[in-house]
């Protein structure tokens, strides 16, 4: 797939306004879980994951529910919960030895099993723990979703993801739920109620590629990196660019065709990066 596919035209889309170790080691992982959860800005703005923001992103606001035509969401919102694992420091790659193995052929191995408090993530960590041999990241995209010839790891698929990240949305305040009728069937949709929330999500993303924009992705936070990668993968980065100018649209998405045109392999080896993070970027655009 070409990187950059996606990002060539732009669409007109009508808007609506408006996740036995000793002491040390758990010190040290309460810190990082800590970390991660605040967001730069507000502290008594609403945390979402990394799932929970690319769900909001491709959510239609009124209508409660994703576009029909869209078939990446699924794997990208598995691509997610991989990435927040590794944020998370629940898993990693394994080491890439002498010969330097490349990021799509080295195994995802379990770090630490702790549970992280979201059921989604917990599944998947469980899933992990269970599997032995360790398989590569591009695997677990494909098991988690249900995407897979063997019929041995259709056990590992995870179901409802959308509607359980809904409603976790909705148990925040941002989304609600009613029942709407498509002719043939009824389907539970799941609206926007919280404007400022998905608002301020938009004007994050759109802030990091133009007034915030540093050129060297090992700056730029890593949670926003794997937001734009994800959003890009799940096709829903469009939505975030669509209300801005023309002149602010193609500057955007002129830096975004950059993150997307590095050589992951190369980021991955740099210090203080997540390699998990460029492996699952490496997924997705193979």
């Amino acid at each position: 797939m070409n990187r950059s596919e996606g990002l060539v035209q732009r669409r007109n889309i009508i808007r609506d306004a408006g996740d036995g170790v000793n002491k040390e080691s758990q010190n040290n992982e309460k810190k990082q879980d800590h970390d991660e959860d605040i967001d730069e800005g507000d502290s008594k703005e609403t945390r979402l994951t990394l799932m929970e923001e690319v769900l909001l992103l491709g959510l239609k606001d009124k209508e409660g529910y994703t576009s029909f035509w869209n078939d990446c969401i699924s794997s990208g919102l598995r691509g997610c919960i991989l990435i927040e694992l590794g944020l998370r420091g629940r898993v990693e790659l394994e080491k890439a030895g002498m010969r330097r193995k490349a990021l799509l052929t080295r195994k995802l191995i379990l770090k630490n099993d702790t549970p992280t408090g979201d059921v989604l993530l917990d599944e998947a960590l469980k899933h992990l723990k269970e599997t032995d041999p360790p398989e590569t990241v591009q695997s677990w995209i494909e098991y988690l979703s249900g995407e897979t010839w063997n019929p041995l790891k259709l056990r590992y698929q995870l179901k409802n993801v959308r509607e359980r990240l809904a409603k976790n949305l909705v148990e925040k305040g941002v989304l609600t739920t009613e029942k709407q009728n498509f002719l043939l069937f009824d389907m539970t949709t799941h609206p926007l109620t919280d404007n400022v929330t998905k608002s301020r999500l938009i004007k994050k993303i759109q802030d990091a590629v133009l007034t915030k924009w540093v050129n060297d992705p090992q700056r730029i936070d890593k949670r926003m990196l794997a937001l734009i990668f994800l959003a890009h993968a799940s096709d829903v980065l469009e939505n975030a660019f669509a209300p801005l100018n023309d002149d602010d649209y193609e500057l955007a998405i002129k830096r975004v065709r950059e993150l997307l045109d590095l050589d992951f392999e190369q980021e991955s080896v740099k210090p203080n990066t997540s390699e998990v993070l460029w492996a699952v970027f490496a997924a997705f655009t193979k």
